[in-house]
Protein backbone atom coordinates (compact mmCIF):
# COMPACT_ATOMS: atom_id res chain seq x y z
CA UNK A 1 0.00 0.00 0.00
CA UNK A 2 2.92 2.33 -0.67
CA UNK A 3 2.20 5.70 -2.21
CA UNK A 4 3.28 5.39 -5.83
CA UNK A 5 4.42 8.99 -5.90
CA UNK A 6 6.93 8.19 -3.14
CA UNK A 7 8.41 5.17 -4.88
CA UNK A 8 11.96 5.65 -5.99
CA UNK A 9 13.57 3.09 -8.24
CA UNK A 10 17.27 2.23 -7.68
CA UNK A 11 19.62 3.81 -10.17
CA UNK A 12 22.44 1.71 -11.55
CA UNK A 13 25.63 3.63 -12.26
CA UNK A 14 28.72 2.35 -14.04
CA UNK A 15 31.82 3.77 -12.38
CA UNK A 16 34.99 4.15 -14.42
CA UNK A 17 38.31 2.99 -13.01
CA UNK A 18 40.38 5.95 -11.82
CA UNK A 19 44.05 6.05 -12.74
CA UNK A 20 46.29 5.13 -9.81
CA UNK A 21 49.95 6.06 -9.21
CA UNK A 22 52.22 3.28 -10.38
CA UNK A 23 53.66 2.93 -6.88
CA UNK A 24 50.22 2.19 -5.49
CA UNK A 25 49.32 -0.49 -8.00
CA UNK A 26 49.80 -4.18 -7.29
CA UNK A 27 52.12 -5.69 -9.90
CA UNK A 28 50.23 -7.99 -12.25
CA UNK A 29 50.94 -11.71 -11.97
CA UNK A 30 53.47 -13.09 -14.37
CA UNK A 31 51.96 -14.39 -17.57
CA UNK A 32 53.48 -17.34 -19.40
CA UNK A 33 54.88 -16.13 -22.70
CA UNK A 34 53.06 -18.89 -24.53
CA UNK A 35 49.61 -17.64 -23.42
CA UNK A 36 47.70 -16.27 -26.40
CA UNK A 37 45.84 -13.00 -25.99
CA UNK A 38 42.08 -13.38 -25.62
CA UNK A 39 40.13 -13.43 -28.82
CA UNK A 40 37.75 -10.51 -29.19
CA UNK A 41 34.60 -11.53 -31.01
CA UNK A 42 33.32 -8.71 -33.21
CA UNK A 43 29.77 -7.56 -32.53
CA UNK A 44 27.70 -8.42 -35.60
CA UNK A 45 26.31 -5.43 -37.39
CA UNK A 46 22.51 -5.08 -37.27
CA UNK A 47 20.75 -6.23 -40.41
CA UNK A 48 20.06 -3.47 -42.90
CA UNK A 49 16.54 -2.03 -42.80
CA UNK A 50 14.02 -3.69 -45.05
CA UNK A 51 13.92 -1.70 -48.30
CA UNK A 52 10.56 -0.21 -49.20
CA UNK A 53 9.74 -0.08 -52.93
CA UNK A 54 8.94 3.24 -54.53
CA UNK A 55 5.25 4.06 -54.32
CA UNK A 56 3.26 4.39 -57.52
CA UNK A 57 1.42 7.68 -58.19
CA UNK A 58 -1.86 6.00 -57.17
CA UNK A 59 -0.28 4.71 -53.96
CA UNK A 60 1.14 8.13 -53.18
CA UNK A 61 -2.28 9.72 -53.63
CA UNK A 62 -3.92 7.15 -51.34
CA UNK A 63 -1.17 7.45 -48.71
CA UNK A 64 -1.42 11.24 -48.57
CA UNK A 65 -5.17 11.01 -48.15
CA UNK A 66 -4.82 8.42 -45.39
CA UNK A 67 -2.31 10.58 -43.51
CA UNK A 68 -5.04 13.23 -43.27
CA UNK A 69 -7.05 10.97 -40.93
CA UNK A 70 -4.84 11.47 -37.86
CA UNK A 71 -7.38 13.61 -36.01
CA UNK A 72 -10.02 10.92 -36.53
CA UNK A 73 -7.74 8.49 -34.63
CA UNK A 74 -7.19 10.90 -31.74
CA UNK A 75 -3.58 11.60 -32.73
CA UNK A 76 -4.13 15.36 -32.81
CA UNK A 77 -6.93 17.69 -31.79
CA UNK A 78 -7.35 19.17 -35.25
CA UNK A 79 -6.12 18.30 -38.72
CA UNK A 80 -4.73 20.69 -41.29
CA UNK A 81 -4.34 20.19 -45.00
CA UNK A 82 -0.66 19.76 -45.82
CA UNK A 83 1.24 19.69 -49.08
CA UNK A 84 1.41 16.17 -50.56
CA UNK A 85 4.48 14.22 -49.45
CA UNK A 86 6.64 12.22 -51.82
CA UNK A 87 9.50 9.78 -51.77
CA UNK A 88 11.38 9.28 -48.52
CA UNK A 89 9.37 11.94 -46.69
CA UNK A 90 6.15 10.07 -47.48
CA UNK A 91 7.60 6.71 -46.45
CA UNK A 92 8.85 8.17 -43.16
CA UNK A 93 5.43 9.69 -42.47
CA UNK A 94 3.76 6.32 -43.11
CA UNK A 95 6.18 4.54 -40.78
CA UNK A 96 5.67 7.17 -38.09
CA UNK A 97 1.89 6.94 -38.36
CA UNK A 98 2.05 3.13 -38.21
CA UNK A 99 4.05 3.26 -34.97
CA UNK A 100 1.73 5.88 -33.50
CA UNK A 101 -1.35 3.75 -34.20
CA UNK A 102 0.33 0.52 -33.11
CA UNK A 103 2.01 1.55 -29.86
CA UNK A 104 0.88 5.10 -29.14
CA UNK A 105 1.86 8.57 -30.23
CA UNK A 106 3.67 9.36 -26.96
CA UNK A 107 7.06 7.72 -26.54
CA UNK A 108 7.21 5.59 -23.40
CA UNK A 109 10.29 7.57 -22.31
CA UNK A 110 7.87 10.47 -21.79
CA UNK A 111 5.48 8.46 -19.57
CA UNK A 112 4.92 9.29 -15.93
CA UNK A 113 6.48 6.72 -13.61
CA UNK A 114 3.05 5.46 -12.55
CA UNK A 115 2.06 4.86 -16.19
CA UNK A 116 3.76 1.49 -15.91
CA UNK A 117 1.79 -0.13 -18.73
CA UNK A 118 4.35 -0.22 -21.53
CA UNK A 119 3.46 -1.05 -25.16
CA UNK A 120 5.51 -3.64 -27.00
CA UNK A 121 7.92 -2.24 -29.60
CA UNK A 122 7.07 -2.80 -33.27
CA UNK A 123 8.94 -2.43 -36.55
CA UNK A 124 6.43 -1.41 -39.24
CA UNK A 125 8.91 -1.50 -42.15
CA UNK A 126 8.50 -5.15 -43.24
CA UNK A 127 4.71 -4.97 -43.34
CA UNK A 128 4.75 -1.64 -45.16
CA UNK A 129 7.24 -2.94 -47.75
CA UNK A 130 5.05 -5.98 -48.35
CA UNK A 131 1.92 -3.83 -48.66
CA UNK A 132 3.56 -1.55 -51.22
CA UNK A 133 4.93 -4.42 -53.29
CA UNK A 134 1.55 -6.20 -53.28
CA UNK A 135 -0.42 -2.95 -53.73
CA UNK A 136 -2.40 -3.54 -50.51
CA UNK A 137 -1.89 -0.32 -48.57
CA UNK A 138 -5.54 0.02 -47.41
CA UNK A 139 -5.50 -3.54 -46.04
CA UNK A 140 -2.19 -2.80 -44.28
CA UNK A 141 -3.58 0.38 -42.71
CA UNK A 142 -6.66 -1.46 -41.42
CA UNK A 143 -4.44 -3.72 -39.27
CA UNK A 144 -2.67 -0.90 -37.44
CA UNK A 145 -5.29 0.29 -34.95
CA UNK A 146 -6.03 -1.66 -31.74
CA UNK A 147 -8.37 -4.60 -32.41
CA UNK A 148 -10.57 -3.80 -29.42
CA UNK A 149 -14.19 -2.69 -29.53
CA UNK A 150 -13.37 -0.19 -26.78
CA UNK A 151 -11.07 1.66 -29.18
CA UNK A 152 -13.43 1.57 -32.15
CA UNK A 153 -16.42 2.85 -30.15
CA UNK A 154 -14.30 5.70 -28.81
CA UNK A 155 -13.25 6.53 -32.37
CA UNK A 156 -16.92 6.87 -33.30
CA UNK A 157 -17.54 8.92 -30.17
CA UNK A 158 -14.64 11.21 -31.03
CA UNK A 159 -16.19 12.02 -34.40
CA UNK A 160 -19.43 12.91 -32.63
CA UNK A 161 -17.77 15.28 -30.16
CA UNK A 162 -15.66 16.90 -32.89
CA UNK A 163 -18.90 17.61 -34.78
CA UNK A 164 -20.38 19.19 -31.63
CA UNK A 165 -17.23 21.31 -31.26
CA UNK A 166 -17.37 22.41 -34.88
CA UNK A 167 -21.01 23.50 -34.40
CA UNK A 168 -20.01 25.73 -31.49
CA UNK A 169 -20.15 23.39 -28.49
CA UNK A 170 -22.87 23.58 -25.85
CA UNK A 171 -24.30 26.22 -23.52
CA UNK A 172 -23.40 26.60 -19.86
CA UNK A 173 -26.24 25.45 -17.60
CA UNK A 174 -27.27 26.79 -14.21
CA UNK A 175 -29.65 25.51 -11.58
CA UNK A 176 -32.30 27.86 -13.02
CA UNK A 177 -31.89 26.84 -16.68
CA UNK A 178 -35.19 26.19 -18.44
CA UNK A 179 -36.19 22.50 -18.77
CA UNK A 180 -36.10 22.68 -22.57
CA UNK A 181 -32.56 24.08 -22.44
CA UNK A 182 -31.45 21.28 -20.12
CA UNK A 183 -33.09 18.64 -22.30
CA UNK A 184 -31.50 20.06 -25.47
CA UNK A 185 -28.08 20.22 -23.81
CA UNK A 186 -28.18 16.58 -22.72
CA UNK A 187 -29.55 15.48 -26.11
CA UNK A 188 -26.32 16.71 -27.75
CA UNK A 189 -24.56 13.76 -26.11
CA UNK A 190 -27.44 11.33 -25.68
CA UNK A 191 -29.40 10.44 -28.84
CA UNK A 192 -32.01 8.58 -26.79
CA UNK A 193 -33.47 11.82 -25.40
CA UNK A 194 -36.99 12.58 -26.63
CA UNK A 195 -39.36 15.52 -26.01
CA UNK A 196 -41.88 13.17 -24.39
CA UNK A 197 -39.44 11.71 -21.85
CA UNK A 198 -39.63 13.02 -18.29
CA UNK A 199 -36.80 15.42 -17.56
CA UNK A 200 -35.93 13.57 -14.37
CA UNK A 201 -35.29 10.41 -16.42
CA UNK A 202 -33.15 12.35 -18.90
CA UNK A 203 -31.04 13.77 -16.07
CA UNK A 204 -30.72 10.40 -14.36
CA UNK A 205 -29.40 8.81 -17.53
CA UNK A 206 -26.85 11.62 -17.87
CA UNK A 207 -25.81 11.17 -14.25
CA UNK A 208 -25.21 7.47 -14.80
CA UNK A 209 -23.05 8.25 -17.83
CA UNK A 210 -20.94 10.53 -15.63
CA UNK A 211 -20.73 8.04 -12.74
CA UNK A 212 -22.83 10.25 -10.45
CA UNK A 213 -25.61 9.33 -8.08
CA UNK A 214 -28.78 9.30 -10.24
CA UNK A 215 -30.91 11.74 -8.24
CA UNK A 216 -32.60 13.24 -11.28
CA UNK A 217 -31.87 16.72 -9.93
CA UNK A 218 -29.49 19.38 -11.30
CA UNK A 219 -27.20 19.42 -8.28
CA UNK A 220 -23.79 21.05 -8.19
CA UNK A 221 -21.88 17.96 -9.33
CA UNK A 222 -24.29 17.27 -12.19
CA UNK A 223 -24.01 20.85 -13.39
CA UNK A 224 -20.23 20.63 -13.14
CA UNK A 225 -20.20 17.51 -15.32
CA UNK A 226 -22.60 18.99 -17.89
CA UNK A 227 -20.52 22.17 -18.08
CA UNK A 228 -17.21 20.50 -18.84
CA UNK A 229 -16.15 22.02 -22.16
CA UNK A 230 -16.36 19.99 -25.34
CA UNK A 231 -12.61 20.47 -25.91
CA UNK A 232 -11.95 18.81 -22.56
CA UNK A 233 -14.26 15.93 -23.47
CA UNK A 234 -12.32 15.51 -26.73
CA UNK A 235 -9.07 15.54 -24.74
CA UNK A 236 -10.42 12.76 -22.50
CA UNK A 237 -11.40 10.65 -25.51
CA UNK A 238 -7.98 11.21 -27.10
CA UNK A 239 -6.23 10.17 -23.89
CA UNK A 240 -8.26 6.98 -23.56
CA UNK A 241 -7.70 6.06 -27.22
CA UNK A 242 -3.96 6.46 -26.58
CA UNK A 243 -4.17 4.12 -23.59
CA UNK A 244 -5.88 1.55 -25.81
CA UNK A 245 -2.87 1.82 -28.12
CA UNK A 246 -0.64 0.84 -25.19
CA UNK A 247 -2.58 -2.39 -24.66
CA UNK A 248 -1.30 -5.70 -26.07
CA UNK A 249 -2.97 -6.97 -29.23
CA UNK A 250 -4.19 -10.05 -27.37
CA UNK A 251 -5.24 -10.41 -23.75
CA UNK A 252 -5.49 -13.51 -21.54
CA UNK A 253 -9.03 -14.83 -21.81
CA UNK A 254 -9.15 -15.25 -18.02
CA UNK A 255 -8.17 -12.04 -16.27
CA UNK A 256 -9.05 -9.40 -13.70
CA UNK A 257 -9.34 -5.77 -14.79
CA UNK A 258 -9.58 -2.78 -12.48
CA UNK A 259 -10.80 0.57 -13.78
CA UNK A 260 -8.93 2.88 -11.41
CA UNK A 261 -10.92 5.99 -12.30
CA UNK A 262 -14.31 4.28 -11.92
CA UNK A 263 -13.15 2.16 -8.92
CA UNK A 264 -14.63 -1.03 -10.36
CA UNK A 265 -13.14 -4.53 -10.70
CA UNK A 266 -14.33 -6.85 -13.48
CA UNK A 267 -13.57 -10.55 -13.84
CA UNK A 268 -13.24 -11.98 -17.36
CA UNK A 269 -13.54 -15.69 -18.10
CA UNK A 270 -13.29 -16.96 -21.66
CA UNK A 271 -12.76 -13.32 -22.68
CA UNK A 272 -16.24 -12.38 -21.43
CA UNK A 273 -17.05 -10.27 -18.35
CA UNK A 274 -18.71 -12.57 -15.84
CA UNK A 275 -18.88 -10.50 -12.68
CA UNK A 276 -17.90 -7.13 -11.33
CA UNK A 277 -17.69 -5.46 -7.95
CA UNK A 278 -17.07 -2.06 -6.50
CA UNK A 279 -13.58 -1.23 -5.38
CA UNK A 280 -11.76 1.56 -3.57
CA UNK A 281 -8.73 2.83 -5.48
CA UNK A 282 -5.98 5.33 -4.78
CA UNK A 283 -6.79 8.88 -3.78
CA UNK A 284 -5.48 11.72 -5.96
CA UNK A 285 -2.51 12.07 -3.59
CA UNK A 286 -1.88 8.29 -3.48
CA UNK A 287 -2.36 7.31 -7.10
CA UNK A 288 -2.91 3.69 -8.09
CA UNK A 289 -0.48 2.93 -10.96
CA UNK A 290 -1.46 1.58 -14.36
CA UNK A 291 0.22 -1.81 -14.83
CA UNK A 292 -0.20 -5.44 -15.81
CA UNK A 293 0.93 -8.45 -13.80
CA UNK A 294 -0.30 -11.86 -12.64
CA UNK A 295 -1.88 -12.78 -9.31
CA UNK A 296 0.12 -15.76 -8.06
CA UNK A 297 -1.16 -16.28 -4.50
CA UNK A 298 -3.62 -15.22 -1.81
CA UNK A 299 -2.60 -14.52 1.77
CA UNK A 300 -5.33 -15.57 4.18
CA UNK A 301 -5.53 -13.56 7.42
CA UNK A 302 -2.66 -11.26 6.40
CA UNK A 303 -0.84 -8.95 8.80
CA UNK A 304 -0.17 -5.44 7.53
CA UNK A 305 3.44 -4.37 7.36
CA UNK A 306 2.80 -0.65 7.28
CA UNK A 307 4.87 1.15 4.62
CA UNK A 308 7.23 3.68 6.16
CA UNK A 309 5.64 6.50 4.18
CA UNK A 310 2.29 5.82 5.85
CA UNK A 311 3.85 5.05 9.24
CA UNK A 312 5.80 8.32 9.35
CA UNK A 313 2.99 10.46 7.98
CA UNK A 314 -0.05 9.01 9.73
CA UNK A 315 0.77 6.56 12.55
CA UNK A 316 3.96 7.49 14.44
CA UNK A 317 2.58 11.01 15.13
CA UNK A 318 -0.25 9.41 17.14
CA UNK A 319 2.19 8.22 19.77
CA UNK A 320 3.11 4.75 21.00
CA UNK A 321 0.32 4.47 23.54
CA UNK A 322 -2.37 5.24 20.98
CA UNK A 323 -0.87 2.76 18.51
CA UNK A 324 -0.81 0.05 21.19
CA UNK A 325 -4.46 0.67 22.04
CA UNK A 326 -5.33 0.27 18.37
CA UNK A 327 -3.51 -3.06 18.19
CA UNK A 328 -0.40 -1.97 16.27
CA UNK A 329 3.01 -3.35 17.14
CA UNK A 330 6.29 -1.46 16.80
CA UNK A 331 9.06 -3.77 15.61
CA UNK A 332 12.80 -3.16 15.63
CA UNK A 333 14.47 -3.46 12.23
CA UNK A 334 17.90 -5.06 11.65
CA UNK A 335 19.22 -1.60 10.73
CA UNK A 336 18.30 -0.26 14.16
CA UNK A 337 15.15 1.54 13.09
CA UNK A 338 11.50 0.78 13.77
CA UNK A 339 8.55 -0.28 11.70
CA UNK A 340 4.86 -0.76 12.44
CA UNK A 341 2.94 -4.01 11.99
CA UNK A 342 -0.80 -4.48 12.36
CA UNK A 343 -1.41 -8.14 13.27
CA UNK A 344 -3.94 -10.21 11.35
CA UNK A 345 -7.47 -10.07 12.60
CA UNK A 346 -10.91 -8.61 11.95
CA UNK A 347 -9.63 -5.03 12.33
CA UNK A 348 -6.60 -5.37 10.07
CA UNK A 349 -6.52 -2.77 7.29
CA UNK A 350 -6.05 -5.66 4.84
CA UNK A 351 -9.10 -7.51 6.10
CA UNK A 352 -8.97 -11.28 5.74
CA UNK A 353 -7.55 -11.68 2.22
CA UNK A 354 -4.69 -10.18 0.23
CA UNK A 355 -4.15 -10.95 -3.48
CA UNK A 356 -0.46 -10.74 -4.39
CA UNK A 357 1.10 -9.92 -7.76
CA UNK A 358 4.58 -8.73 -8.63
CA UNK A 359 5.00 -5.00 -9.28
CA UNK A 360 7.48 -2.29 -8.32
CA UNK A 361 4.88 -0.20 -6.45
CA UNK A 362 4.00 -2.72 -3.70
CA UNK A 363 0.29 -2.47 -4.50
CA UNK A 364 -2.16 -5.37 -4.36
CA UNK A 365 -5.85 -6.22 -4.06
CA UNK A 366 -7.21 -6.80 -0.58
CA UNK A 367 -10.19 -7.08 1.73
CA UNK A 368 -11.03 -4.29 4.19
CA UNK A 369 -12.97 -4.02 7.46
CA UNK A 370 -14.17 -0.56 6.39
CA UNK A 371 -17.19 -1.28 4.21
CA UNK A 372 -18.87 2.13 4.15
CA UNK A 373 -17.03 3.44 1.08
CA UNK A 374 -18.50 0.76 -1.17
CA UNK A 375 -21.92 2.41 -1.02
CA UNK A 376 -20.43 5.74 -2.09
CA UNK A 377 -20.03 7.15 -5.59
CA UNK A 378 -16.67 8.63 -4.51
CA UNK A 379 -14.40 5.67 -3.98
CA UNK A 380 -10.90 6.98 -4.64
CA UNK A 381 -9.66 6.91 -1.06
CA UNK A 382 -6.93 4.28 -0.61
CA UNK A 383 -3.17 4.65 -0.27
CA UNK A 384 -2.78 3.13 -3.75
CA UNK A 385 -3.88 -0.47 -3.23
CA UNK A 386 -7.30 -1.72 -4.34
CA UNK A 387 -9.85 -2.60 -1.67
CA UNK A 388 -12.48 -5.11 -2.77
CA UNK A 389 -16.21 -5.24 -2.10
CA UNK A 390 -16.44 -9.06 -2.49
CA UNK A 391 -12.97 -10.54 -1.87
CA UNK A 392 -14.16 -13.99 -0.77
CA UNK A 393 -16.16 -14.50 -3.98
CA UNK A 394 -13.13 -13.45 -6.03
CA UNK A 395 -10.84 -15.81 -4.13
CA UNK A 396 -13.26 -18.72 -4.59
CA UNK A 397 -13.23 -18.18 -8.37
CA UNK A 398 -9.46 -18.19 -8.44
CA UNK A 399 -9.02 -21.45 -6.50
CA UNK A 400 -12.03 -23.33 -7.91
CA UNK A 401 -9.83 -25.54 -10.12
CA UNK A 402 -8.06 -26.99 -7.05
CA UNK A 403 -10.29 -29.63 -5.39
CA UNK A 404 -8.51 -29.17 -2.06
CA UNK A 405 -9.29 -25.44 -2.04
CA UNK A 406 -12.61 -25.22 -3.87
CA UNK A 407 -15.19 -23.84 -1.45
CA UNK A 408 -12.69 -23.66 1.39
CA UNK A 409 -11.73 -19.99 1.48
CA UNK A 410 -14.12 -19.06 4.28
CA UNK A 411 -13.01 -22.14 6.25
CA UNK A 412 -9.39 -21.03 5.96
CA UNK A 413 -10.35 -17.54 7.11
CA UNK A 414 -12.27 -18.89 10.10
CA UNK A 415 -9.24 -20.93 11.19
CA UNK A 416 -7.53 -17.63 11.97
CA UNK A 417 -4.11 -18.77 10.77
CA UNK A 418 -1.99 -16.62 8.47
CA UNK A 419 -1.11 -18.68 5.42
CA UNK A 420 -0.28 -18.18 1.76
CA UNK A 421 -2.40 -20.08 -0.78
CA UNK A 422 -0.84 -20.59 -4.22
CA UNK A 423 -3.34 -20.39 -7.08
CA UNK A 424 -3.86 -23.44 -9.34
CA UNK A 425 -2.85 -21.12 -12.18
CA UNK A 426 -1.82 -17.51 -12.15
CA UNK A 427 -4.49 -14.95 -13.06
CA UNK A 428 -3.59 -11.96 -15.21
CA UNK A 429 -4.43 -8.61 -13.64
CA UNK A 430 -4.62 -5.23 -15.37
CA UNK A 431 -4.88 -1.93 -13.50
CA UNK A 432 -6.20 0.54 -16.09
CA UNK A 433 -7.36 4.15 -16.10
CA UNK A 434 -10.48 4.49 -18.22
CA UNK A 435 -12.25 7.85 -17.94
CA UNK A 436 -14.11 7.62 -21.26
CA UNK A 437 -15.78 4.58 -22.81
CA UNK A 438 -18.49 4.39 -25.44
CA UNK A 439 -21.37 2.23 -26.54
CA UNK A 440 -21.91 1.02 -30.09
CA UNK A 441 -24.09 4.04 -30.85
CA UNK A 442 -21.25 6.44 -30.03
CA UNK A 443 -22.74 7.57 -26.71
CA UNK A 444 -19.72 8.14 -24.45
CA UNK A 445 -19.71 7.67 -20.70
CA UNK A 446 -17.22 9.77 -18.75
CA UNK A 447 -15.69 9.57 -15.33
CA UNK A 448 -13.92 12.35 -13.53
CA UNK A 449 -10.18 12.62 -14.13
CA UNK A 450 -9.11 12.41 -10.47
CA UNK A 451 -5.39 12.21 -11.21
CA UNK A 452 -5.35 14.87 -13.93
CA UNK A 453 -3.88 12.38 -16.39
CA UNK A 454 -6.30 12.98 -19.29
CA UNK A 455 -5.44 16.56 -20.12
CA UNK A 456 -1.73 15.93 -19.52
CA UNK A 457 -1.75 12.94 -21.86
CA UNK A 458 -3.73 14.81 -24.53
CA UNK A 459 -1.12 17.56 -24.37
CA UNK A 460 1.67 15.02 -24.72
CA UNK A 461 -0.08 13.46 -27.73
CA UNK A 462 -0.44 16.86 -29.37
CA UNK A 463 3.16 17.86 -28.65
CA UNK A 464 4.47 14.53 -29.97
CA UNK A 465 2.41 14.91 -33.14
CA UNK A 466 3.71 18.41 -33.76
CA UNK A 467 7.28 17.16 -33.42
CA UNK A 468 6.96 14.06 -35.58
CA UNK A 469 3.92 14.30 -37.83
CA UNK A 470 3.99 16.69 -40.83
CA UNK A 471 0.19 16.60 -41.02
CA UNK A 472 -0.33 17.84 -37.43
CA UNK A 473 -1.57 21.35 -36.83
CA UNK A 474 0.78 23.54 -34.80
CA UNK A 475 -1.71 25.91 -33.18
CA UNK A 476 -5.31 26.22 -32.01
CA UNK A 477 -5.02 22.83 -30.35
CA UNK A 478 -5.87 21.39 -26.97
CA UNK A 479 -2.18 21.51 -26.08
CA UNK A 480 -2.14 25.29 -26.47
CA UNK A 481 -5.02 25.83 -24.05
CA UNK A 482 -4.65 26.34 -20.31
Amino acid sequence: MNRPDLIRFPLLALAGLAAMPLSAQTPPPAVAPTMAPPTVQPIPAPPPPVPIPALSPAQEAWANGWLQTGAAQGLMARQRASAPLKGEALVNALLDRAKALGTGRVDSADFLEVWALRPAAIDPRPALAKAVSEDKLPAWASTLTPPWAGYETLRKGLAKYEAIRDRGGWPTLTASSAPDVVRARIALEDPAVTREEKLVDVIQRAQRRYGLEPTGQLGARTLEALNVGVDDRIAAIMANMERWRWMPRSLPVNRVQVNIAAAVLTVFEGDQPVTSMRAVTGSPTNQTPMLSSSIHSIVVNPPWNVPMSIANRELFPKGRAALARQGYKIIKTPEGGERIVQPAGPNSALGRLKFDFNNPFAVYLHDTPSRGKFSSYDRLASHGCIRLEKPVALAERMVAADPSLNGQIQTLIDAGKTQRVSLPSQVAVYLLYWTAFAGNNGTVSFRADPYGWDKLLAQKIEASSRRADPTAIASNSIASKD
